[in-house]
């Protein structure tokens, strides 16, 4: 195969922050301007509506939000196909072949499913759906024969049971129709930015990110209230670098590192505050988000354009996921009357 291709998605369920972009939005442009994949983007509606079934108009404000997310960023519609995932319906039937293919048991043992499902109190009442969303996931991964997924490093344990099935579906049916994926992960180190709180990842459920939308004002705010080195009380004290969240955002997107690196040394032997810190890690910010607002607010002004371009995806996306299923059915022998 002389050229890749790429599959990535997010749930829509709120605007993308920037713990997204340094781990895996900035990834996606850099990887669809090298010319060496053929590149799918998915808006994840339905895996979102498994738990926000009830809420759906959460949902659909939410995919018009990560549409001009990705469209801010630099993801190019005309370099990659952006489209949506309930818009192709050939996904729900790959699904139903999977499903037959893992047990119960198996879907309750992934790693990934089972800390999700205890980040949500699902207790025993968790949707059937959201059990089995790593099957939906194999569907999407499949339907378009990606071979390389960009994903972050706890999504291993999906990319596996996709492998899985490949394998399954290929040994069974006798015939190489699907093809294993493999992960790209992030960076060492920017796999996982921590919330602004200090908790172990930047969330939208737990309110602790700042989103790539977000205004000079708020970043100012969201900045100013961000968990530094408890014990720092004045500035002559010395402070900690382990653990200060201001000091690994300076890490993560700060392009001086002399001067971060200055920074540290002074903070550590005491004689510089968190105010100035927190000021110097605004500007940095800021100087990432500035022409991501910038091209946002151009979309924004111009959603029917934004809508155009779901909409022509989707339809380029199903034709190749079509010929996939074709592909399925023909192996399985459920094309009776043909």
């Amino acid at each position: 195969m002389s050229q890749h291709t790429i599959l990535t998605a997010d749930r829509p369920t709120g605007k993308l922050h920037i713990g997204h972009y340094i781990g895996s939005l900035k990834n996606r442009v850099k990887l669809q301007n090298t010319g060496d994949y053929r590149t799918f983007i998915m808006i994840a509606d339905m895996q979102a509506l498994t738990d926000n079934a009830r809420n759906p108009e959460k949902i659909r404000r939410s995919l018009t939000e990560v549409a001009l997310d990705y469209l801010a960023v630099g993801i190019d519609p005309h370099k990659s196909t952006i489209f949506v995932q309930s818009q192709i319906p050939a996904l729900n039937e790959l699904t139903m072949y999977y499903l037959d293919l893992v047990t119960l048991a198996r879907l309750k043992r992934n790693p990934t499913v089972k800390t999700e499902i205890k980040q949500k109190n699902f207790g025993e009442s968790v949707p059937a759906g959201f059990l089995a969303y790593p099957v939906s996931q194999t569907a999407d991964i499949t339907a378009f024969k990606a071979d390389t997924v960009p994903v972050g490093d706890d999504q291993e344990p999906m990319l596996e049971q996709a492998r899985e099935i490949v394998r399954s579906f290929n040994s069974i049916y006798q015939r190489d129709v699907l093809v294993e994926p493999e992960g790209i992960f992030p960076p060492q180190g920017q796999g996982r930015l921590p919330g602004l709180d200090g908790n172990a990842k930047m969330s939208k459920s737990l309110d602790n990110a700042i989103y790539l939308s977000d205004s000079a004002e708020i970043v100012h705010q969201k900045v100013m209230k961000m968990y530094t080195d408890p014990n720092h009380i004045h500035v002559e004290d010395p402070g900690q670098i382990a653990g200060n969240i201001v000091f690994e955002y300076l890490d993560v997107f700060g392009t001086d590192k002399e001067y971060i690196k200055q920074l540290k040394a002074q903070y550590q032997a005491g004689g510089l505050g968190d105010v100035k810190v927190k000021r110097y890690l605004e500007e940095v910010l800021n100087a990432v988000l500035d022409p991501i607002r910038q091209r946002r607010q151009m979309y924004e002004q111009d959603l029917g354009e934004v809508y155009r371009i779901l909409k022509q995806g989707s339809q380029a996306a199903n034709e190749v996921a079509e010929q996939t299923l074709q592909e399925v059915r023909a192996a399985i022998g459920v094309n009776y009357f043909e």
